[in-house]
């Protein structure tokens, strides 16, 4: 394992890539869009997942070969070596159809992560901004957050069914986004604070772009204390 640090006190571990053989024995329904499913297997024993935002590859069998996704891991036992993923059913896509269609005992393969950003929880603020594939994460990250930290939300959700109770000891905002323009109007609208503070995006590509250009050109936050990250890239199919 190497670790290294930025200027902006994040450390960056590294992980050596490992395959695990796992199977489904849980499944929660979270909402109408939202799926649980925890994973358990003896290759579990050495996975870990420093970092919030980490990202391990469901890896699935398909008519081709394989099928590989990357996914947040939500939460892991490691004494009941139990991995738990969050899926968004968008209604498209092999993974997520997969995940909505899954059965207890079915078998798949987890890979990862290949490393970890590890964004101390000390920072006199925190902004979290991301669509509905960055839910997990965001709701794991307000879990570490400590009782005296302070934290604001922005999420875009359309169904509102989905918008569900995020729990943390840090004090925090949720402003909740019916469409992109509405997500992007918030990060504009939003007053940096004194102090140092931390901003962390998962969303469509050119959201994350656009919301990394507000906050360090148009409003001057150190460009080494973003986390602007791309989960995913509208294609023509999309637009239409």
């Amino acid at each position: 394992m190497d670790t290294t640090t930025t200027g902006s006190r994040v450390t960056r571990v590294r992980h050596e890539p490992v395959r695990r053989d796992v199977e489904v024995i849980r499944i929660d329904e979270i909402s109408p869009n939202f799926r649980s499913l925890t994973f358990a297997g003896e290759a579990l024993a050495s996975f870990r997942s420093d970092g919030f935002d980490d990202h391990v590859k469901l890896i699935l069998p398909s008519g081709d070969g394989e099928v590989a996704r990357d996914y947040t891991p939500r939460r892991f036992n490691p004494v009941s070596k139990e991995l738990t993923i969050e899926f968004a059913l968008h209604g498209h896509g092999f993974a997520s159809n997969w995940a909505a269609s899954a059965r207890l005992g079915q078998r798949a393969v987890i890979a990862g992560p290949r490393g970890s950003m590890i964004v101390p929880t000390d920072y006199e603020w925190h902004l979290l901004i991301g669509d509905d594939t960055a839910l997990p994460a965001v709701a794991r990250r307000l879990e570490e957050l400590p009782s005296g930290a302070v934290a604001q939300v922005l999420l875009l959700v359309a169904d509102r069914a989905d918008r569900r109770r995020l729990r943390s000891k840090a004090v925090f905002n949720v402003n909740w986004a019916d469409d992109e323009q509405a997500l992007v109007d918030a990060v504009r609208a939003f007053h940096v604070p004194s102090g140092e503070g931390y901003i962390w995006c998962g969303a469509e590509a050119a959201i994350a772009a656009t919301v990394r250009e507000i906050l360090v050109e148009g409003k001057g936050h150190d460009k080494d204390a973003i986390r602007s990250s791309a989960y995913w890239r509208r294609s023509k199919g999309d637009e239409a």
